[in-house]
């Protein structure tokens, strides 16, 4: 059994989630900013689908982007040179999680429903939540939100309708992080996709230190605007592409 929270109920210690379902914790409580916020320093997220209770969830293994680390291969770092693409920060938040919550072709639905649209743009608007997007010809053809807290940026979801749309908005928020001294991008689940970029996983104790090492360091609030040297050449970019995969 997992407690059920009620609108004052604390979290519990994220080391007692069940292991089947790998993660799970508590039900219930609230998506308001300050629960979410409460939950983000204390390595919870939510994660549930439409007719569920809000599920909250913290598990054994969770996988994490240094964002000096980010390792783009050959292709993507040609993909990167190119000039035919831009990258903007916070202006289409509300649209890009719109897109992150479209089914994909293998599912039938969305755990991004309308309460968590609504949850993460009421984050957005008091400063925490903030979209990475790539336009070509104008139009929005990928992207990712997330939470920023700290030193760490939680991230929720990508989209992407042009091929390499994600890969490039993914690309910048690591730039982008590494420059503002963000030291940890959560991305939650294990992809080999992630791994191939520099991500690895975390047990969930050395993951909880790391929070607690960094949830707390301060950092901007408001709008975003990509940094400058976000889109010159950094190192990950100059790495010779003749020893790369």
């Amino acid at each position: 059994m997992i407690p059920v929270l009620g609108p004052d109920t604390p979290f519990p210690d994220p080391n007692k989630a069940l292991h089947d379902p790998n993660g799970l914790l508590a039900a219930g409580g609230d998506l308001s900013p300050g629960r979410l916020l409460d939950g983000y320093r204390r390595g919870i997220f939510p994660w549930f689908s439409e007719g569920e209770p809000i599920l909250w969830w913290s598990p054994s293994q969770r996988m994490v982007m240094y964002p000096g680390e980010f390792h783009p291969g050959r292709s993507l770092r040609k993909v990167l040179r190119n000039k035919d693409y831009e990258v903007r920060v916070d202006t289409a938040f509300d649209r890009v999680v719109r897109a992150c919550a479209e089914p994909r072709s293998s599912q039938s639905g969305t755990w991004i429903n309308h309460d968590m649209q609504r949850a993460y743009g009421l984050l957005h608007n008091v400063g925490h939540a903030h979209s990475f997007e790539t336009w070509m010809g104008g139009q929005l053809v990928g992207g990712l939100y997330g939470v920023a807290l700290g030193g760490i940026f939680y991230g929720e979801s990508m989209f992407s309708r042009a091929t390499d749309g994600s890969k490039i908005a993914f690309a910048h928020l690591c730039a982008h992080l590494h420059l503002e001294g963000f030291e940890l991008i959560d991305c939650q689940m294990y992809t080999s996709h992630l791994e191939r970029l520099g991500a690895r996983e975390l047990p969930r104790r050395e993951f909880l230190q790391e929070v607690q090492r960094l949830a707390g360091k301060p950092h901007a609030g408001g709008l975003w605007t990509l940094n400058p040297a976000a889109i010159r050449d950094l190192p990950w970019r100059a790495t010779d592409d003749h020893n790369d995969p």
